[in-house]
């Protein structure tokens, strides 16, 4: 009796940016709703329309869909800045921003920061989907400088450059009770990180 051939693994159907955007938007606003931890995939499939297996085939799993919506959904994307200078490129980076969209995404990442200390699946999602990819965005931006003779290379503030920047959007609500915006992170780069640089 012949035996049967396995079945061929199942194909990852591959979504439109049209409904890919539509999937990630609501999985925001349910974030924003709800927080991460009462996030479920059953609550994003009722949102969206979709089936379970559908999201499950895209992403991995709930770490894996918010950090790829957190990565579609960000204003500005590092790569595809490059104004011809440091100074230039910084200040695109932060003055682009919706401000309105800013300050949700300030309150959005405020609770992911809590959930990251006890969900390490999200930790490590946000580092390979979102973290790591952005670093490598920066981290190319300043060699350019470098490459120009805009920077020395052994300037000691530029591996902290990610920190710097990081550290705005951290201290800003805490220490002055609001979100920071395009105008304070513009006056930041230009009286912090510009000077550390040596330009």
């Amino acid at each position: 009796m012949p035996t049967e051939s396995p079945k061929p693994p199942a194909r990852r159907t591959r979504l439109t940016s049209e409904r890919a955007g539509e999937l990630y938007d609501a999985v925001l606003d349910l974030l924003r709703e709800v927080g991460y931890d009462a996030l479920t995939m059953d609550a994003v499939a009722a949102r969206t329309r979709s089936s379970k297996a559908t999201l499950y085939r895209q992403w991995k799993g709930k770490p894996e869909l918010v950090a790829s919506a957190l990565r579609h959904c960000k204003p500005v994307r590092l790569a595809e800045i490059d104004t011809g200078s440091v100074r230039g490129d910084l200040q695109a980076m932060v003055c682009s921003a919706d401000e309105a969209q800013m300050e949700k995404d300030t309150a959005l990442m405020r609770g992911l920061g809590h959930a990251v200390h006890t969900n390490p699946d999200l930790l490590r999602a946000l580092r390979e989907l979102l973290v790591e990819p952005e670093i490598e965005a920066l981290n190319a931006m300043l060699q350019r400088a470098i490459d120009r003779g805009e920077i020395a290379p052994d300037v000691p503030a530029l591996r902290y450059v990610t920190h710097m920047l990081l550290g705005a959007f951290i201290a800003q609500p805490l220490i002055e009770d609001r979100p920071v915006d395009a105008e304070f992170l513009a006056a930041y780069v230009d009286a912090v990180i510009v000077p550390a640089l040596g330009l």
